[in-house]
């Protein structure tokens, strides 16, 4: 039987969250956004920073490491999955031909995934582009409901399945990364 991690925090005042409300990032004392566009933008760069505090500080070892057998699921595969995902949405925006696969073929993403860091790097890099690349086919249309690609789909459809996306996964996340050193937290 393996031995699981003691659970942690680096958080004093709430044991149960990621860091203190006045150390995490994605807080801020500001307004909240000004209206629906802003407000799906802002959803959606909460997820993608939770997703990177999640992984944050552990090697490649860790990252690639499947924690919940018999599942292939890593943090380091989900974020090989995270970039091909906002890919594959360019290809649901667009009526030219798809754009090939990241990483060859179905599951690759989590399944060929290897402890080095330069395939971390790559993962990095490779979500960053994509993720990049998404933003700015959206941003093309600011009318979240203009309708586009083969299937009409609404810009603003795109941008809530975006955030379920990694909303979901960044509850994945949580789960992981506490196999891995037991970490816990919101």
């Amino acid at each position: 039987m393996t031995e699981q991690p003691a659970r942690w925090t680096r958080a004093s005042t709430y044991p149960d969250m990621w860091v203190d409300p006045d150390e995490d990032p994605r807080d801020s004392d500001g307004p909240e956004p000004e209206g629906e566009l802003a407000t799906l933008q802002d959803y959606l760069a909460g997820y993608r920073a939770t997703l990177r505090m999640k992984c944050d500080g552990l090697d490649p070892e860790q990252l690639a490491r499947r924690s919940v057998p018999p599942s292939t699921m890593s943090l380091l595969g989900l974020i090989r999955h995270l970039a091909e995902v906002e890919r594959d949405w360019r290809n649901w925006i667009t009526d030219g031909d798809p754009l090939p696969k990241l990483y060859g073929k179905r599951d690759a993403d989590f399944d060929e995934v290897v402890a080095e860091q330069s395939a971390v790097d790559a993962a990095y890099a490779d979500l960053e582009r994509e993720q990049a690349a998404t933003d700015a086919a959206l941003a093309a249309h600011p009318d979240l409901g203009t309708r586009l690609g083969k299937d009409g789909l609404a810009v603003r459809s795109l941008m809530v399945h975006r955030i379920e996306e990694h909303a979901r996964h960044c509850g994945h996340a949580d789960l992981l990364r506490e196999c891995v050193d037991g970490r816990v937290g919101q």
